[in-house]
């Protein structure tokens, strides 16, 4: 299992801000946070569960820097 955090996951969405990200992560439909670290402070997702919901609910979505890199 490979895991996101913030940072990456703005990536993923194609470049958008830590704040868009956050509003993103936040919807209903986005998977929860598989774990928090880092005294409760950083929320951690499973790479895969993001990419499939990307795919669902933002298909036109261009992909992010790192995905060549799998």
């Amino acid at each position: 299992m490979r895991l996101v955090a913030l940072s990456d996951i703005a990536d993923m969405l194609g470049g958008v801000s830590r704040t868009r990200a956050t509003e993103i992560t936040n919807r209903p439909t986005f998977p929860p946070p598989i774990d928090t670290v880092a005294s409760g402070k950083v929320r951690v997702w499973d790479r895969a569960t993001v990419e499939a919901w990307i795919r669902q609910y933002r298909p036109n979505q261009p992909r992010g820097a790192d995905d060549d890199e799998r």
